[in-house]
């Protein structure tokens, strides 16, 4: 006689094999795996969050995987964004994602979004995903996938990381807060830090990334304990956590209140005063305050007709810098008097009948603090501008690299 089985329905014998170590915990079940094989995820940006988060879902069982980013693997991402190799680089980040979600399971249906995400395309594309993780970043952005969420009637689960330190919520859940009921105005954009200015210790985004897999997993298949209304805070060099609840949703809030003003997506980078990108703040010397790397190689470079002041911390000066260049970081020079600072820059004392003699030029990773920097050496020095000139080299040491010297160092 044949032996009859009962087996459950839409999952076959290699899924209850691939997914036994979940199937087996009372929590989850062949229930929540069957409502996990029928769920769709959106993951926006495919770094250092990104990475984890999408290999863990795949691995898992999603059913539909979406993945969003605009931009191609650079060499600099790979001590974090985990799912690149060295032979992706050049090639897009959407595409490198998938071949090593395919790689380990081939079972969901993915899709890529090569695209920036916009107020023009955002609420169609969240539509359609059951939930969406914010794994950008840069402040446009988080606001722009907040709004559409909530117009979309979608939960997002948010992380981000920086440093040593990450954190993670979920937002628009179960009548939870969302982006804007705790920060209903963005801050000013210069006092944003990015990984690229700030920089980030690789395992951080991959810890946060992976357990915004874990808290989609929880939302999708309405397991208890997520991170509604809560934000997990990580210290990674202290080895800490804290659980911090949030205020509750807020009945004035502009997007998810009682009598919301936001029925529609907005510009957010004219909101944010910011690009939806990782890259420093808009200018804030005028173009005649600044020079490029190519000014500075053709009227300066091995000159003793300037002044090269580094304002890049200590830290940074040990990876590369030009031998002759005055280093002081920014945030020591903010609180320099005129005096220490004319001696810091070796000025002369006395500027009577002086004629113009050099240029004071500011320089550090990206283009950013050495305008800060050079605003502030000008306005310090205000009754020697008719000595020295005060600008700042665009784009820093990076376009340096990039565009004039490929032999100087990259981070």
């Amino acid at each position: 006689m044949e032996a009859q089985y009962t087996l459950p329905d839409s999952l076959t014998n290699n899924e209850i094999l691939r997914y036994g170590r979940q199937l087996i915990l009372p929590e989850f079940g062949v229930t929540r795996q069957q409502l996990l094989k029928s769920k769709s995820a959106l993951v926006v940006g495919c770094g250092g969050l990104g990475c984890p988060a999408a290999i863990f879902l795949s691995a898992a069982g999603i059913g539909k995987l979406g993945l969003v980013d605009y931009d191609e693997v650079e060499m600099s991402n790979l001590h974090r964004q985990i799912l690149h190799k060295e032979k992706a680089v050049g090639s897009l980040k959407t595409e490198s994602v998938m071949r090593g979600c395919e790689e380990l399971n081939s079972r969901p249906e993915y899709r890529l979004h090569q695209l920036a995400l916009s107020s023009s395309n955002a609420f169609q594309l969240i539509s359609e995903y059951d939930v969406v993780l914010d794994c950008t970043d840069n402040m446009s952005t988080r606001y722009l996938l907040n709004d559409a969420c909530v117009l979309a009637k979608k939960p997002l689960v948010s992380g981000s990381a920086l440093k040593f330190e990450g954190q993670l919520t979920v937002y628009n859940y179960k009548d939870g807060p969302c982006y804007r009921c705790l920060y209903p105005v963005p801050p000013p954009a210069h006092a944003v830090t990015s990984c690229s200015e700030g920089g980030v210790m690789g395992v951080i985004p991959g810890i946060i990334g992976t357990m915004q897999a874990q808290e989609a997993i929880k939302v999708l298949t309405s397991l208890e304990g997520t991170l509604s209304g809560r934000l997990f805070l990580y210290d990674g060099l202290r080895f800490s956590t804290h659980v911090v609840k949030l205020r509750p949703q807020q009945s004035t809030c502009a997007i998810c209140g009682d009598k919301p003003t936001i029925t529609q997506l907005i510009d957010y980078v004219e909101f944010c005063a910011a690009l939806p990108t990782d890259n420093p703040p808009a200018v804030r010397q005028s173009q005649d305050e600044r020079i490029s790397v190519e000014d500075y190689k053709d009227k300066y470079l091995g000159r003793n007709n300037h002044i090269l002041v580094d304002v890049r911390p200590v830290h940074e000066i040990d990876i590369c810098r030009f031998s002759y260049s005055t280093n002081i970081p920014l945030n020591q020079l903010l609180n320099l008097s005129r005096s220490d600072l004319s001696q810091a820059l070796q000025l002369p004392a006395e500027t009577a009948g002086a004629e113009m003699t050099s240029v004071v030029i500011c320089l550090c990773h990206h283009g950013n603090d050495s305008q800060v920097a050079a605003k502030y050496i000008k306005n310090m020095l205000a009754d020697l501008t008719p000595l020295y000139r005060v600008v700042d080299i665009t784009g820093g040491l990076d376009s340096w690299a990039k565009l004039v010297d490929d032999n100087f160092p990259r981070y």
